[in-house]
Order: structure tokens, then sequence, then C-alpha cells
């Protein structure tokens, strides 16, 4: 578990102009994360698009994620949805070769009740070889886990090892991080909280706007887990606009307006999803001047 310490990415999937995957472009953008110091990779989590992605297509990502990685930093493989059933084949049937856990969101659209998300995660982990990392998003599931469902499967289940949390709620965190397993891990799911969480007792992030500033989000998370929180505290500070920014017009189109002026790969996006706007891209563009 010592893999999820610090700084994940949850990787953007690059697409060309036609549509297709850019797997040039996801080469260029792994390398740059791993020089960026980063501890580790989410591979096809939601920044991915992976609602939009065959799945031909997620097993070619992954195959080419774990040739690409080569070993160098742990991945995680992002496996999740609302119908269990078709989440446990996909598990079963998943190459785990090079991949170090899975994660998986919380039933979205279902709205399914705390029973029924305990459930389907007891399914999970039944099925899975794998570590299972929870992740709850409220804001994009339309339900929330709460802190005692997270406690009670933490506690059931060795093998569901930490949970990416982004229900925005210092409450629901502080439970958590109070009552959970030793070693089970706590990960903030959003970028702008992250000092306060590992302030708290968080391992750190699994990040949106990693994707184009590695380093300085590396660093600064370094930095906590040091407990150096004012040397820290700048770096945090200097974040806030440019993640603003990243989400303003939807996530990943921001940070791809981003990796775009980086020359990491393109702004493309699939439907309905759309490319941030040329004045959002601009602020984005401004507001990245201040880190190189």
């Amino acid at each position: 578990m010592n893999k999820f310490y610090g700084t994940g990415v949850a990787l953007v999937t690059p697409f060309n102009e036609n549509g297709s995957v850019d797997y040039q472009g996801l080469k260029k953008l792994i390398d740059f994360q791993i020089d960026g110091g980063v501890n580790y990779l989410v591979s096809l989590g939601t920044t991915g698009e992976t609602a939009t992605l065959t799945k031909e297509e997620k097993k070619d990502i992954w195959d080419f994620t774990s040739e690409t990685v080569a070993g160098r930093v742990p991945i995680v493989a992002g496996i999740g949805g609302n119908n269990t059933t078709e989440i446990i084949d996909a598990i079963k049937g998943f190459d785990s070769a090079g991949f170090d856990a899975v994660l998986s969101v919380s039933p979205y659209y279902n709205k399914p009740t705390q029973e029924g998300i305990y459930q389907h995660y007891k399914a999970i982990a039944e099925a899975s070889e794998l570590p299972v990392i929870l992740y709850n998003v409220p804001g994009r599931t339309g339900s929330n886990m709460t802190s005692q469902t997270t406690l009670r499967l933490a506690h059931d289940f060795d093998n569901i090892i930490a949970i990416k949390e982004a229900a925005g709620n210092f409450e629901q965190f502080s439970e958590i991080l109070r009552d959970k397993p030793e070693d089970f891990l706590f990960i903030s799911g959003d970028d702008p909280v992250t000092l306060p969480l590992i302030a708290m007792g968080a391992a750190g992030i699994i990040s949106v706007v990693g994707n184009a500033l590695p380093k300085v989000l590396s660093d600064m998370v370094n930095l906590c887990l040091d407990g150096k929180f004012a040397e820290a505290r700048q770096a945090h500070f200097d974040l806030l606009e440019i993640t603003r920014l990243c989400f303003v017009e939807g996530n990943p189109a921001g940070v791809k307006a981003a990796l775009q002026q980086r020359e990491i790969c393109k702004n493309f996006v699939r439907l309905p999803l759309v490319p941030a706007s040329d004045q959002t891209s601009q602020l984005i563009a401004k507001e990245l001047v201040k880190f190189l």
C-alpha cells in the first residue's frame, strides 16, 4: 500500500482530430508524469473519458499504458460503473499484468441505498485479484457513499485498501480518517483540498491538474507528507486558480487545453464533451505561464 502514498494522476486519454486514440500523445503524457515525479498513475478513470471508449479501446489503452510505464511506477486501472455484473465480468477478464490495483467508482445514476453500495463493492472485492480502491464522487454519481459504508467496507475486506474521496464534506472526511483501519488509505479526490486533507492524515491525491503540472503538484504533496506545510502553502495557493480554470467548463476539457499549451497532446475530446472555449483556454494559457 506504500505504492499509493503521494501523488497519483488520473490520466487523460489523448485523441486525434478524427476521434481515434492518440497513442503518441499518451506515451508523451506518461513519460511527462514520470519525469515530473508522480508516484503512480490511474489509467481510465473518469478523467480518461472512459464512458466514451469501447471495450476494445480500453484493452488497447491498458496494454499500451502497461508497456509504456514498464514498471517505472505503479498503475491503477479504473474499472467501475452501475452494472455490478458487468463490472465483475470486466475484472475477471482484465489482464492485470503491470497493474497494481483497481479503482472503482461508486455506482452512478441508479442511486442505490447504502446497503446496495455495500453489496456492490462486496461483489467486486470478492471477484478482484487486485487490491480495490473505492471512489466516492457524489457530484458525478448522484449519490453519496457515507462514512459508515466506507468504514464498513474498509473493516470487512482486506483487499479494499483505500478510498479516493471527493464528497467535499470535511465532517465525512474526518469520520473516515478517525475510524478507518490503520493500513486503509484515505486519498484526496479533489485537487484544491489536498493540503488540508494530508494535514488530517490523508495519504495524498489522485489528481486531475497533475496531468499538466506533475512536478509542481508532486513537490507540494511531498512537502505536505514531510510535514512541511508552511513550505507547501504557497504552491497550494498558486495552484488554486489553474485548478479552477481546468474545471470551469468540465473535466477533462480544461486540463486538455492546458496539455495542448504544454505541447503534450491536443485538446480533442469525445462527445458529449466539447473542448474548452477560446476564452477559457486563453486564461489557462496565461495562468500556466506562472509555472513555466
